[in-house]
């Protein structure tokens, strides 16, 4: 992967300075980091109750699918997830780096690598699927190597302005990545890969702040959606919506790839403006 220098986070205003930051976006209000740990056991209570649902959904073409992890997080994290995808058909792996730490010790690198032996391997591009930090990593392997991409969905991933000061793990991020050191390829994270995108977010987001999580099209080069549902963060990858959601986008064809439409069930399981 090519390496050029960029701030992988926007740098920090403290508000009241005499600098001004145009991007400045406040974390998650409190409550919200505070209920995540509740909200994602009913996240998980609702998968429980929709499974029958989920697992009656038609099956897809069999193309292969990659799972990334969010910061901090593992294979094991989206197992259930795998599981579900891959009784759908689909040919689904992890990202298989361990734990999430960041771009540190040639992870993009060693991802893109990995991506390249898949695409070979099943001799077509993958689908994307990147949870929180993992959708920034889908994001930046599709922007590199479109060619090896079919498509990115992204989940709660905090690509727009303003992430650092909009992100409670922002610190903790920077302390294990020093910023002379992140060897990551672009300055404007919030511009899309040229491959179609979903950037999948919910206003009850407890890490980051929601709006960072959406794209724009005017910062897009390739057709671009933003899907908004109900519930946490940390619990995206175990929201029965969001596995509704990732079945119709997987279900997309290759080169005939349209946004999601609310029919049926989905009419009920999503906001009303999403």
């Amino acid at each position: 992967m090519a390496v050029r220098r960029m701030a992988f986070f926007d740098d920090v205003v403290v508000p009241g300075s005499d600098a001004v930051d145009p991007f400045y976006l406040p974390p998650p209000a409190p409550i919200l980091a505070l209920t995540e740990f509740h909200r994602v056991s009913l996240e998980v209570v609702s998968l429980a109750t929709l499974g029958r649902l989920l697992h009656a959904l038609p099956r897809g073409d069999g193309h292969p699918v990659m799972v990334l992890p969010g910061f901090l997080g593992s294979d094991s994290y989206n197992a259930a997830l795998r599981r579900f995808l891959t009784r759908l058909g689909y040919k689904v792996h992890g990202w298989g780096l361990g734990r999430n730490l960041g771009p540190r010790d040639d992870a993009l690198t060693k991802l893109q690598d990995r991506l390249a032996f898949l695409v070979d391997r099943y001799g077509e591009p993958l689908s994307l699927i990147g949870h929180s930090l993992g959708g920034i990593f889908a994001r930046e392997l599709a922007r590199e190597t479109p060619e090896q991409v079919r498509q990115v969905v992204s989940l709660g991933s905090p690509f727009g302005r303003g992430r650092n000061s909009a992100s409670y793990p922002a610190r903790l991020f920077e302390a294990l990545n020093p910023m002379d050191e992140i060897p990551i390829a672009l300055d404007e994270l919030h511009w899309s890969p040229p491959v179609p995108t979903t950037a999948v977010y919910s206003k009850g987001d407890g890490i980051v702040n929601w709006r960072t999580a959406v794209q724009s099209e005017d910062f897009a080069h390739a057709p671009v959606q933003n899907i908004r549902v109900r519930g946490s963060h940390c619990g995206m990858t175990l929201n029965p919506t969001v596995w509704y959601i990732l079945a119709d986008r997987l279900r997309q064809a290759l080169d005939d790839w349209k946004p999601f439409t609310a029919d049926g069930v989905a009419k009920v399981l999503l906001p009303r403006h999403h």
